[in-house]
């Protein structure tokens, strides 16, 4: 058997994977039953190609599965465990950028009495503050 290219697996259905993952599992029985016998050595050679395919079904059938639950939960207010980001431990208990910015009523009501104050300067009275710091080269 030849290669298994992935992205043809990607368009057939759970059903069709299910079946060649079984035909392949049959095809790896022999081809061991061979190896014990003293079988040629192009099927010893074929035993890997063979398990790598095993490999490639399994893993497209897992992310198909894991892709369906994600749609499945999306909607939802809660994930599962598998399906939250991993991220570290550390990064997982830090509070939400929501719970970040609340604020307690005491300081809302500080923030609201003394905001913050704004000034501006009057640009004559800047002028003139500026030629009085000068050295006088500068006049």
């Amino acid at each position: 058997m030849a290669m298994i290219k992935v992205h043809e697996l990607r368009d057939k259905s759970k059903t069709e994977l299910l079946s060649q993952l079984k035909e392949l599992k049959a095809e790896l029985s022999l081809l061991r039953v061979a190896k014990v016998t003293g079988g040629a050595p192009n099927k010893l050679s074929k035993i890997k190609v063979v398990r790598l395919s095993i490999a490639q079904v399994l893993t497209v059938i897992s992310q198909k599965q894991k892709a369906a639950l994600r749609e499945a939960y999306k909607k939802k207010k809660f994930l599962p465990l598998d399906l939250r980001p991993k991220k570290t431990r550390a990064i997982r208990r830090r509070l939400t950028k929501h719970q970040q910015s609340l604020k307690t009523e005491r300081e809302k009501k500080r923030e609201m009495y003394f905001p913050q104050r704004k000034y501006g300067i009057k640009v004559e009275a800047f002028e003139i503050y500026i030629m009085r710091d000068m050295p006088l080269f500068f006049h």
